[in-house]
């Protein structure tokens, strides 16, 4: 740990943060990868802020009673105070260097904090291989270029594992007799990649890009250039651009059936789409809810047939066919109006309900790469050949960011390591 950053206990806390005229507060836990990743920007940033600023640690399972007066109910948090009051953002999960550097500039002022940022030092890393995105695809990769002795790194926007720790059950991964949470099989092949040599970089900003040069910029910090780029970087779910859609977004509407299933418990809720992803994820919030409305454009599920067989079977769940979502409208907390249509006869219908989860497929997350001439397919999707490799020469794609007919957890790891293998073949 650095020695500008001071670990503190429960009982120093009023002493010495709410002491002190500036001061920042992370509370932290063992066996946590948010917390490692955060790890990494903190102890930079006390190098930078140190002299105005007071850096703390806690250990929020050691200081459980604390944790619980100020709230704090996942790690990391971070807390900001002035003379002892909180100010500015609550951090958690996966916190970008960014919004810390947001706050700390609030609390020394602008001016301040230009001068405390010119003295930083830029950081130059090379590598062979650079990963973007650190779902199961970007992950295999990982662990096939770094156990073939190439200096791999891999950089994620987001926290390592990709989409699949949003999905409660994986039951067709092969090697486990037993579904598997989501979760827990993304922090198995992280733990791996770990473990072969691959360098993470997680929660960060891509912040320049220059693919045909091999360069990558991150958190406006490291400048990271690589002989080969694999962008991994996935897909998320598609929204539908409908009225009230982006407005109640988490505040009514959600995405994730693991992220927000169980603050359903005994209510009403909407489901819109009749695809894999909108049945098997109807089952999981049948644990929770009271009722369930499929609200489905077709007269038949698209769903895989084992699927549909449980679902039909769920007496919770009950189906409107051949109708679609127009508006979303909220009404109060827990308490949503969905203005459907039906497609046959054209008149709209007004369903209310607690909540309503939106799976309708999934879009490529290609946002970081702006306007960087790559062939894609009609959808967006990055086209490659059968090595992976896209029209940027030494630039590979894989996972479900790729054009191709079937994205499932094993194609986005047999993606990994076809590209893995041809890259360690040409680097030798």
């Amino acid at each position: 740990m650095s020695g500008l950053i001071r670990e503190i206990q429960a009982e120093d806390y009023e002493k010495e943060v709410l002491g002190a005229p500036l001061a920042v507060l992370d509370f932290y836990s063992s066996e946590c990868p948010p917390c490692e990743a955060f790890a990494a920007k903190y102890e930079p940033l006390s190098e930078i802020y140190g002299k105005d600023v007071r850096f703390f640690k806690i250990f929020r399972q050691q200081n459980r009673d604390l944790a619980l007066k100020l709230e704090v109910s996942a790690s990391p948090t971070v807390l900001f105070y002035r003379n002892g009051k909180p100010e500015g953002d609550r951090l958690t999960g996966g916190i970008k260097r960014s919004a810390v550097v947001r706050n700390l500039d609030n609390l020394v002022g602008e001016e301040r904090a230009a001068v405390l940022k010119a003295g930083i030092k830029r950081v130059n890393t090379e590598c062979d291989v650079l990963i973007l995105g650190g779902g199961p695809a970007g992950l295999t990769a990982g662990i096939y270029c770094a156990q073939a002795r190439l200096n791999t790194l891999l950089a994620d926007i987001s926290l390592t594992g990709g989409y699949v720790t949003t999905t409660h059950q994986v039951s067709n991964y092969p090697g486990y007799v037993e579904p598997q949470p989501g979760y827990m099989l993304a922090h198995v092949m992280s733990e791996q990649a770990k473990a072969a040599g691959v360098a993470f970089r997680a929660a960060v900003e891509i912040s320049k890009l220059d693919l045909p040069a091999g360069k990558v910029e991150i958190d406006e910090l490291e400048t990271v250039t690589a002989k080969k780029i694999i962008i991994a970087t996935g897909s998320s779910p598609k929204p539908l651009g409908l009225p009230g859609e982006e407005e109640y977004r988490g505040n009514g509407l959600s995405y994730c059936s693991t992220c927000d299933a169980k603050y359903f418990d005994g209510k009403d809720v909407i489901i819109i789409g009749g695809g894999n992803s909108a049945i098997e994820e109807s089952l999981f919030i049948a644990k929770f809810a009271k009722t369930l409305t499929v609200v489905h454009q077709f007269a038949e599920l698209q769903a895989n047939k084992q699927a549909q067989e449980k679902v039909f079977a769920e007496k919770k769940i009950s189906f409107l066919f051949e109708h679609e979502p127009r508006e979303f409208i909220r009404h109060g907390v827990m308490d949503m109006e969905v203005k459907a249509e039906d497609l046959k006869t054209g008149k709209m219908k007004s369903l209310r309900t607690n909540g309503v989860f939106i799976f309708v497929g999934f879009i490529p997350n290609l946002e970081l790469l702006g306007s960087v001439e790559l062939e894609r397919d009609n959808w967006g999707y990055i086209v490659t050949d059968e090595d992976m490799k896209t029209t940027i020469p030494n630039v590979f794609a894989i996972g479900d960011v790729r054009s191709k007919r079937y994205r499932q957890i094993t194609t986005a790891v047999a993606d990994g390591t076809i590209a893995a293998i041809a890259i360690s073949r040409e680097l030798g």
